[in-house]
Formats: C-alpha cells, structure tokens, sequence
C-alpha cells in the first residue's frame, strides 16, 4: 500500500471524510477486521453522556477548533496541525503507565476507551496567548485510569509524554521546544474528576491536529497543560520539569493556573478574546472553575507558584 507522507500530500489528496467512513462500515460488513485500538478520526462516538461541570456558554464552531491549534509537532503557525497533521498514524497505539505504582502496566486504546463511560463536557479553554474557546469534549476522568495501576504513597505527581517521530513530524525541528512533549500534575489535580482523558470532540473522535487519540484536558489551567497524542504516564514522588518550563521558566511555570493576577512577562492576562467574537473579555480566575478546584491550592501563593 502507498501512503503519502505529509509534505507531499495536496487537500485534493486526502481522502474525503464520508469515503473512509464508507469504506470502514464496508469492512465491517463484508467481516474484514479492524486494527485493535483503531479509531478514525471523525468517526461518529456512541453512548456517550452527559458529563458534570460543563459551562452552558456558546461553543466555539467546529471549524475554528479544528483548524486553530497549537502543535508544534507539526508546526508553530496556529494553521499548520491541521494541514500537516493529515497523515499521522495513531493506530495502532498504547499508553504505558509506570512509575511509583502498585500495577503499572501498558493499555492498548481498547482498554483505554473501556475504562470509564464517555462523557460530553463543554469546557471553557484558555490559551496563555490571549484566545479562548468553549469545547464539547468526549472523554473520562483521567483518574479512572490511573486507579487502574494504584499509585504507591510516594506518587506526588504525573508526568505525561507525548508522541514523537521526526519522520512524521519534520516540522518540529523549527518549534524551539525539546521533543518529546512533557507535562506535569500534581497527583491530587490528576484525581480530580474536571481533569479527563479526552478521546474525541463534537461527538467525533479527535481529529490528529487536536490530539488524536488520546490527550489530557485540565480547563482550569492555561491550554499548554493539555498535551497531546500521549503514550506515557509515569507517577513520581518529584516535581517534574515539563518542556514550555525547561523553555522559559520565567513565563511558563509548572502550575499554569489561569489567573487574570498574574501577568504574562510579554503581556497581560487579565482580558481574553473567545474566537469568534470581537471584543475581550475578563478574565476568570480558574478559568471559572474556582469553586471546584480552589481549594487544591489553600495556602499557596498563586504569584510565586504560576
């Protein structure tokens, strides 16, 4: 079979949304298998409910999340992932959780997506850059799967790792950051039922720009936090040094809280401008999630930790 790296592959090329859904529900019927842990993007996900904490705000138009994104995989213009996202693989794909846990073990995207019932919220999100966005993601508690693995008494925080392959990301060579991408929580904002696991948007499955399959989601944090595409979750007893914080540490700190408080060394964080609309508005401290997660951090100076 001929596959078309992504440099080469022209928007006439790719093949059309309905096509491949066509072709996967001829596999199905015809009793041809499907790759364990496959999942299209765009494909249409079932039973899915209603999850808590989603805001009731207007949701920012598909077009614009799908075509607005950071990625520097696969480039640092907000429309590069989009159009250079087209051939990544993520089938098929596996998620090791090791570390500080009484369990750890490695989760094909099977298991991942049995773990816990998919849930639809719209969450608000807030980019550091000054954009925000209203989501509907699909996805589970991120704690449902590090429950699986039982971190140890010494596990105080997560570390998460996503994806990388230079072959099918040339562009990240130009992106400045070290590669692969890593994140960090602390383990009791991991277990916190807004944080979750998403697999999809829209009632779709990610598109490979957004994160596909799978990406973390934490709404009360600026949108750096949400890495993409992971394949690792390691449970630690130190604090561990993600890549925007290795960066620049002097504006990237390990909390990324949203707090309109606290500026920005290049600008300030207390207007945002929703995509879409023309005017700014405040700011929300947690990004309007305070009344749930406020008290993570009773006692802490949100200045010093940023």
């Amino acid at each position: 079979m001929l596959i078309r790296h992504t440099p080469d592959l022209s928007y006439s090329q790719v093949t059309p949304k309905e096509a491949y859904l066509n072709r996967r529900r001829f596999l199905a019927a015809s009793g041809a298998a499907l790759v364990p842990g496959m999942l299209f993007a765009g494909t249409k996900l079932n039973g899915v409910g209603k999850g808590p904490f989603g805001t009731t705000e207007t949701q920012t138009p598909y077009d614009a999340v799908t075509t607005y994104n950071n990625f520097y995989e696969f480039g640092t213009d907000k429309d590069q992932p989009a159009k250079l996202a087209r051939g990544f693989r993520t089938s098929p794909w596996t998620v090791a959780v090791e570390g500080d846990a009484a369990k750890p073990r490695k989760f094909d995207l099977d298991e991942v997506m049995k773990l816990a019932p998919l849930e639809e919220r719209i969450y608000r999100m807030r980019c550091v850059e000054g954009w925000s966005m209203v989501i509907p993601w699909i996805g589970f508690p991120l704690n449902a799967l590090l429950k699986q693995v039982e971190p140890t008494s010494k596990a105080k925080f997560v570390t998460f790792e996503s994806f990388y392959d230079p072959k099918q990301m040339p562009q990240a060579r130009y992106g400045g950051l070290p590669f692969p991408y890593v994140e960090g929580l602390r383990l009791d904002e991991a277990m916190h039922p807004l944080a979750i696991l998403a697999v999809g948007l829209y009632g779709e499955t990610l598109p490979n720009q957004n994160g596909a399959p799978l990406r973390l989601v934490v709404p009360w944090k600026y949108g750096f936090k949400g890495i993409k595409s992971i394949v690792k979750i390691r449970l630690t007893s130190k604090m561990p040094q993600t890549t925007w914080n290795l960066a620049n540490s002097r504006e990237y700190g390990f909390y990324s809280n949203v707090n309109p408080e606290v500026d920005h060394p290049r600008w300030s964080q207390a207007k945002e401008r929703r995509i879409g609309e023309f005017f700014k508005r405040n700011t929300l401290k947690f990004n309007g999630y305070g009344d749930q997660v406020a008290g993570l951090y009773a006692g802490m100076d949100l200045k010093a930790n940023y």
